[in-house]
């Protein structure tokens, strides 16, 4: 019996070692071959053991900018942000699509204010959406980014765009497509770097706030954050504006005629940069008010933050999903977005805290060293 059971132990230890190589051979020849996200949503190694992961909760690799914490070797600049008059969430939107949900035309929006969901336009395709899904349309003063990812029914492929806009269900769905598109696609299981946040060019779902994430009762955030700064006031106003993870700047970033063009005085404070609260700071040093603004405290030292976009106006402002402002308002009784109040005065305090993560990399993604927390597990879906 004994020896039986050796050598079933003996077969599996054989086959799992085969399965490893495979792994590695094939990572190896991904990366070899350029497919950096594949190869990296291949890296077991970048896990840590544990409860599997929801990959409609907390998306990507292990490997990717959004899961990584800040590294012990992080080497910390000023970024100089101060106080805004305001701060705000910025909506994502995340839908799940399966194959009873019908195809329709995709259009770029007529126009980036209100008139969005006018078909005279460019046809980027045609794709699966949930019949009574509705986005409303901008409108003077309130021009929302509405950054979007699609999970296809493959269960992998993410459509991502940006200014999504449905204005009757059942109809067409109005976004301009993102960076690659249609010859790349982000993938649910890869590094999830490029989408909808068309300031930066950065994902449409990495990093935003989810659903459940701030109530008292929740988990601490384990991902970096969305974040965004007034470009006329902090991002550098000389070329090219950005630096990776991201891979563009906004169109108006350098024209000078335009009201909201990029003038801030710090080179090293642009689109894509990684922003993150250091080590020598406390919450008791910030003199944090609220619970939602502890929470943030702590994702912010721990996993840092990317700046995706321009709020184009005096406000700071988080990426959040879709619904959680309501969920906020519901659960503190105060709103998530205002212009005063002990959360206002958190948020005002965090930005001011955040220094940049000069030497973030692909190679040394969130400065390199030793992680302050331990990597995600992996996806069990």
């Amino acid at each position: 019996m004994m020896k039986r059971f050796q050598a079933v132990l003996l077969t599996v230890t054989v086959t799992l070692l085969a399965a490893l190589a495979s792994l590695n051979s094939i990572s190896s020849e991904l990366y070899r071959f350029g497919n950096v996200d594949r190869a990296k949503s291949l890296a077991i190694s970048d896990c840590s053991i544990g409860p599997l992961r929801d990959k409609h909760k907390q998306p990507f690799s292990c490997g990717s900018i959004w899961n990584r914490p800040i590294g012990s070797s992080a080497r910390y600049l000023p970024a100089g942000i101060g106080i805004a008059s305001s701060h705000h969430g910025d909506e994502n939107y995340y839908i799940v699509t399966d194959d009873s949900d019908p195809v329709v035309s995709w259009y770029d929006p007529k126009n980036w204010g209100s008139g969005r969901c006018n078909p005279e336009t460019k046809l980027n395709g045609s794709i699966h959406v949930p019949f009574n899904l509705t986005v409303p349309d901008a409108a003077p003063h309130n021009t929302p980014n509405n950054a979007a990812a699609f999970l296809q029914p493959d269960g992998r492929t993410l459509i991502q765009m940006t200014a999504l806009a449905r204005c009757i269900a059942g109809g067409p769905v109005f976004g301009y497509a993102v960076p690659g598109y249609p010859t790349s696609y982000e993938n649910i299981y890869g590094m999830g770097i490029t989408g909808g946040h068309g300031g930066s060019g950065l994902s449409s779902i990495g990093g935003m706030i989810r659903l459940g994430e701030l109530l008292t009762s929740s988990e601490p955030i384990q991902h970096a954050l969305q974040l965004e700064v007034f470009g006329k006031k902090y991002l550098y106003g000389q070329p090219p504006g950005y630096r990776w993870p991201a891979v563009q700047a906004d169109s108006y970033a350098f024209d000078l005629n335009s009201e909201t063009h990029y003038a801030g005085t710090n080179p090293s404070l642009v689109m894509g940069v990684l922003l993150a609260i250091p080590p020598s700071v406390d919450e008791a040093m910030l003199k944090l008010l609220t619970v939602p603004g502890r929470k943030l405290f702590h994702a912010l030292q721990d996993y840092g933050g990317y700046i995706v976009d321009d709020t184009a106006w005096d406000s700071h402002g988080l990426g959040i999903e879709k619904g959680v402002e309501e969920e906020f308002a519901v659960n503190y009784g105060y709103a998530f977005g205002g212009y005063s109040g002990d959360f206002h005065s958190d948020v005002n305090h965090l930005f001011q805290a955040l220094q940049i993560v000069d030497n973030n990399a692909p190679s040394s993604i969130g400065g390199g060293g030793d992680p302050r927390k331990p990597l995600p597990t992996s996806i069990g879906n």
